[in-house]
């Protein structure tokens, strides 16, 4: 494991140079960030609360705009990029009136999608996600795993390219984190997709990623770039292993030097 720069080969998905976000005449929440993602890869971005982890996925989403710098999603602006685009937020956001398969269906019903093909595509999001025998249920019948598992199946309903993650999985118990954590490598596997990731948790970010980004606070910066040099595909049977726990070890050391960074900037 070991600090890098993406090769210069590479054909960048998600592109950051030199941006800068700042709301008013308040200090920025990012400034001079680089960040490049390469088409197919994990990355995740950790660092301390307020260090504009999540302002960096409304970025990329165009939720909000630059103050300065340039971003391209594909090679193209955010919102023109959109299409490609799916958020998957900590709060699952269902619409408690709509059934599990309904609210999965959602996108495609405002995409105007003939019936038929919506209800195929939706059968074979269910079942990707293994929700198939609660599809008539409503989310407030779900745990919050599954509630979660039907927030992703929502989004990969859209057919994206990139995936922009904000701590999806915060709010669970280890166990099912744990297990979600394995599903969505399997899901990103068959799907192909782009991840941009945002955890407070080492373990969860090292046990995803195939790189990870640590900001820096006050403002929002890059301090470090790490290669996760696991082995894939990865089980449960990784997480007890001495190669990941020497992968947290540094992990955690450059958030710690992350974190003092930001302090003695105060």
């Amino acid at each position: 494991m070991s600090e890098i720069r993406p090769a210069p080969h590479s054909v960048p998905h998600v592109e950051l140079r030199a941006v800068t976000k700042r709301y008013g005449a308040a200090p920025p929440v990012l400034e001079a960030i680089d960040l490049t993602v390469r088409k197919g890869e994990f990355v995740s971005i950790i660092g301390p609360s307020g260090c504009g982890k999540s302002t960096v996925l409304k970025l990329v989403a165009g939720l909000a705009p630059l103050t300065s710098g340039t971003l391209l999603v594909d090679g193209m602006t955010p919102a023109n990029a959109r299409e490609t685009v799916s958020f998957i937020f900590q709060d699952p956001t269902l619409l408690p009136w709509r059934t599990v398969a309904k609210n999965v269906a959602l996108a495609l019903e405002l995409d105007h999608t003939p019936r038929d093909t919506r209800s195929a595509r939706v059968a074979a999001l269910l079942d990707l996600v293994g929700l198939s025998h609660v599809a008539k249920s409503y989310p407030r019948q779900l745990s919050g795993g599954m509630k979660m598992r039907a927030s992703i199946a929502r989004a990969l309903a859209s057919r994206p390219r990139l995936l922009l993650m904000d701590e999806p999985f915060a709010a669970l118990d280890e166990m099912s984190r744990d297990r979600l954590n394995e599903e969505l490598l399997r899901l990103r596997e068959e799907q192909k997709w782009t991840v941009l990731f945002v955890t407070h948790s080492v373990a969860e970010a090292v046990y995803l990623s195939d790189r990870i980004l640590v900001l820096a606070p006050h403002p929002g910066r890059v301090a470090q770039e790490i290669r996760v040099e696991l082995p894939t595909p990865r089980d449960a049977s990784l997480r007890s292993s001495a190669a990941m726990d020497d992968c947290m070890a540094v992990v955690s050391k450059a958030l710690r030097e992350a974190a003092l960074r930001g302090a003695h900037a105060l």
